[in-house]
């Protein structure tokens, strides 16, 4: 068994790109070999924003010899009536590389045919490898891809080497100019010096001699420890956040946490918008106190150490005094003016070309809104309705032009500077949950109200002009949106029906639907039964007590779930079978009497 090795060097690759593009390559090549019957064990991924590694510990150097069978034409036309190989079977032969007295015969479906039994002598691995992966690299899917003029195949970022060895050798072949071989490169700016690599264990330890962690579970375990170390000597913490932490792993090569400070009248601007500033935008970890409060400070990740650390410090603390600034001044101006005054904004918004603007939007969600609070809560149908109506108004606001991120949640703080109840704020706040999986619930029920119809609104808008759901196409969200009406319906427990409240929203939309009546209630109904299923059987429901209940429709989104409970659990008592056969024989009975 050899070793393989081939490492990737380009300019730094936007960090979403690295982890899939690992993938790729993990997947590709274990499909190669497994295609040209080359054992080989599992191969090992590693990568930075500037490299990209696969290595696989032991890999045949031949590929097993194989016998191909071939069939030919049918023993009749093969041979003539003395029994000597006519035309056809001598050009088969011969097209087939076989003496025609090697060929047999092989009895098929469509009679008996002759055959041909080829072997094929196994190549070199390393000669595959060469030919192959040229194609492997070029292959590679990024999300984005671009060309420069001196090259003519794309990739991410301009490719700067290729190093590539199988069993100690280098594997020599030519991408786009650049020709493979044993030689990588240090860290861009601690160490840049090129330097030769004669295996996986060679090139790991010339990694610590030239500043590269390219694992990037080491990288990230670093990362996680400087940064809950700077945080804690900061007298704060941290809050998990995986996804910020992936991140930031791949931007670096070399991670050193640096803690910064802001001014604390920062601090009277909305948490979540000093967070999303930090995170978002500049990559930083915000740092909170023991009563999750932020603190006046943050910790940025650098690729290197600092000669000078204050140096990179106070340049961080200037970029993010800037955003801040910007921020409190959108915020500023934004609360010069009460969040009614940006209703009116809202007609020049489109929501849908052919379902008009926001502003209609809102009139739908409002009048919908209502119509369920009646049910639900008939003594709050003021706070709703107004909440309702102010609920997209901070979409025209500077803040959410500029952080698109905030919708909602700024309309929920300046809801309270113009003097709006506090119920009604955080409805407004509330009403987006939820936006993606993962996501938490509206917290009160006038924010749920809200929710619900807002998505029931989107829904039966898409549908109705002919935007369906199909396959992985669905711009508008709506099966997100439908399996989060069903998530605050149960979690509400509301026993409203759901055919009524389809029939009121589609009553609000139907001047600008497209479909029939009828036709959009049946896509409704179908989209709604496939999220329900599917919430149902993730919450380890069987599938055949799912489709049992639903079978008989479901009105009341709460009973559906209590029935498939407790018809679960009736499965797994030792009477159920006898009790089913009993129910089968009255059926059975009452049909025929029918």
């Amino acid at each position: 068994m050899a070793e393989f090795f081939i490492e990737i060097g380009s300019e730094e690759i936007p960090s979403g790109y690295v982890e899939p593009a690992l993938r790729y390559m993990k997947k590709e090549l274990s499909s190669f070999f497994s295609k040209n019957r080359i054992d080989a064990e599992v191969p090992k991924t590693m990568g930075t924003p500037r490299r990209m590694i696969v290595s696989i510990k032991g890999v045949m150097k031949m590929q097993e010899d194989s016998v191909d069978e071939f069939l030919g034409p049918g023993v009749s036309l093969a041979y003539d009536d003395r029994g000597q190989p006519t035309k056809a079977a001598i050009g088969f032969a011969r097209g087939k590389g076989v003496d025609v007295a090697d060929l047999t015969r092989k009895q098929t479906p469509k009679g008996e045919v002759i055959c041909a039994k080829v072997e094929l002598k196994g190549r070199s691995t390393s000669s595959l490898l060469k030919e192959y992966l040229p194609q492997l690299i070029n292959e590679i899917p990024f999300q984005k891809k671009m060309r420069w003029e001196s090259k003519t195949r794309p990739f991410a970022r301009p490719l700067h080497w290729v190093a590539a060895l199988f069993d100690g050798k280098a594997l020599e072949f030519e991408f786009d100019g650049i020709v493979s071989g044993m030689v990588s490169r240090g860290h861009r700016f601690l160490n840049p010096k090129k330097f030769k690599i004669k295996s996986l264990e060679s090139y790991l330890d010339e990694c610590k001699k030239h500043s590269l962690i390219v694992d990037p579970e080491i990288r990230k375990k670093s990362i996680l420890e400087q940064v809950q170390q700077l945080a804690k000597q900061a007298g704060g913490c941290i809050k998990e956040d995986e996804d910020l932490v992936n991140l930031v792993n791949y931007l670096v090569e070399y991670p050193v946490a640096i803690k910064g400070d802001f001014d604390s009248r920062f601090l009277e601007l909305p948490q979540e918008l000093l967070v999303i500033t930090m995170k978002s935008h500049q990559k930083y970890f915000p740092i909170w106190d023991k009563k999750e409060k932020l603190l006046p400070c943050f910790i940025t990740i650098s690729n290197m150490p600092a000669t000078d650390e204050n140096e990179i410090q106070k340049g961080n603390e200037r970029v993010l005094r800037a955003r801040l600034e910007d921020a409190r001044f959108f915020y500023d101006e934004d609360r010069k003016k009460s969040l009614e005054d940006f209703v009116e904004s809202l007609k020049g918004v489109v929501f849908q070309k052919k379902l008009g603007t926001i502003y209609e939007k809102v009139d739908r969600i409002t009048a919908l809104a209502g119509i369920l609070t009646s049910q639900i809560c008939p003594t709050k149908e003021t706070q709703v309705r107004r909440a309702a109506r102010l609920s997209k108004a901070d979409l025209v606001s500077q803040m959410v032009f500029e952080f698109p991120e905030l919708q909602g949640i700024m309309g929920g703080y300046y809801a309270i500077h113009s003097g709006e109840e506090a119920e009604v704020a955080q409805a407004i706040k509330d009403h987006y949950r939820p936006a993606f999986a993962g996501d938490s619930l509206p917290s009160g029920e006038l924010g749920a109200i809200i929710a619900v119809a807002d998505k029931l609104d989107t829904i039966i808008g898409c549908i109705g002009v002919g935007l369906i759901p199909s396959g992985s196409e669905d711009p508008y969200g709506l099966r997100r949106h439908a399996l989060g009406i069903l998530q605050i319906v149960l979690d509400q427990g509301w026993q409203i029906s759901f055919q009524n409240t389809v029939e009121a929203s589609l009553d609000l939309i139907e001047k600008k639907a497209k479909l029939g009546k009828d036709e959009i209630k049946k896509h409704v109904e179908d989209l709604f039964f496939q999220r329900y299923k599917t919430l149902l059987f993730g919450e380890d429901f069987p599938y055949d007590a799912i489709d049992c209940v639903l079978s008989r429709g479901m009105d009341s989104i709460v009973d559906v779930k209590a029935k498939v409970a407790a018809f679960s659990d009736l499965k797994k008592q030792p009477y159920f079978e006898s009790i089913a056969i009993a129910f089968r024989r009255v059926a059975r009975i009452l049909d025929k009497k029918n």
